[in-house]
């Protein structure tokens, strides 16, 4: 059932805590995020603003094939059966994961879905694959972020929440997508704040509910790794020497303060994009699923290959949106997580 890798165990030795050299085999998992940057179906949906990012069919396809190729590919360095979780923003509605899910490049892992319709103007929604063969969902909702609380009319995506059996180890997973910076950060940036504050809310509820819960947090949070909401509002901390069970670890605060990025902005790297882990995951108790690593799916086909925004992330759109046949203006990533057998 499981793609099995050998490490040398001293390799290994902050995850499982041996001091001994020698070879043991471990099951290896991986758990992705990507933002799929607008993937719309063909419908227009009057009840959206959706009109300008409606695609014709020829443009859907291509794109559907695009995105399939992205989760084909990503995380197979390490396991060839890819991510057994993908978390998702932008994408509209079930009619593109049916689309995308189907696909020839991924129609042999059978991905199911979780998705509930979205309050977002545009229409973007969060979402979450899973391969069944890894993943059993217990349940599931959405978690509303009141931005009326803050005297905003325009909603944002709820927080999709998902509960399952993660090949024998209970997880809880909370795919986001905080509102974005448009009109400035002192006017977005309670917005994004709020976001996070729902996503700690539901952290701690788990936790106070089972302390030994293992919780992944992950998404596009239009935030970097040092900002406020991740910050003071998770209370992430960057090193797993300074995480408890319960605190939230964030591996991506060190690869940003060292230069690297998902999307880029004005000529300047952002990571925004990124998959958090309660400290269970380092600690493993149970001896089920601990954290290995983690990385930036910023392969070279992912990237535009001549001019200006050469090694930038090849986007489906150009700026004035024409299609451009690419990915996404951000790259994934990818956490992996080890079993001792």
């Amino acid at each position: 059932m499981f793609v099995i890798r050998k490490f040398v165990l001293t390799a290994l030795v902050g995850l499982t805590g041996f001091s001994v050299s020698a070879q043991k085999h471990y099951k290896v998992l991986a758990i992705g995020f990507y933002n799929c940057e607008n993937f719309f179906d063909t419908i227009d949906d009057p009840a959206k603003d959706d009109i300008e990012n409606t695609p014709s069919q020829e443009v859907f396809n291509q794109k559907t094939h695009n995105i399939a190729t992205v989760f084909q590919k990503l995380g197979t360095d390490v396991t060839p059966d890819g991510p057994a979780i993908i978390g998702l923003a932008e994408v509209e509605n079930d009619n593109v994961l049916k689309a995308v899910t189907s696909q020839p490049e991924i129609q042999n892992r059978h991905y199911q879905y979780v998705w509930y319709p979205t309050p977002d103007v545009r229409g973007i929604s969060t979402a979450m694959l899973y391969n069944p063969k890894y993943f059993t969902v217990l349940g599931s909702r959405p978690v509303h972020v009141p931005l009326e609380s803050l005297g905003q009319s325009r909603p944002t995506r709820d927080v999709l929440y998902v509960c399952g059996i993660l090949a024998g180890d209970t997880v809880h997973v909370l795919v986001n997508h905080w509102p974005s910076k448009s009109g400035g950060e002192a006017r977005s940036g309670p917005g994004r704040r709020l976001a996070a504050q729902v996503a700690k809310n539901v952290v701690d509820s788990i936790t106070k509910k089972n302390p030994g819960a293992k919780i992944l947090l992950m998404g596009d949070l239009n935030d970097n790794p040092t900002s406020d909401g991740v910050i003071n509002v998770l209370h992430a901390k960057a090193d797993r020497a300074d995480v408890a069970a319960t605190d939230i670890y964030n591996p991506w605060i060190n690869m940003y303060r060292n230069g690297l990025g998902t999307e880029s902005y004005r000529g300047e790297w952002n990571l925004i994009d990124q998959i958090m882990i309660n400290g269970n995951f380092i600690k493993n108790t149970n001896n089920k699923w601990g954290y290995y690593k983690h990385e930036i799916f910023n392969r070279d086909f992912l990237k535009n290959k001549i001019g200006k925004d050469k090694g930038l992330p090849h986007r489906s759109y150009t700026i004035n949106h024409v299609w451009d046949n690419g990915y996404s203006d951000h790259f994934p990533v990818v956490m992996y997580f080890t079993e001792a057998q």
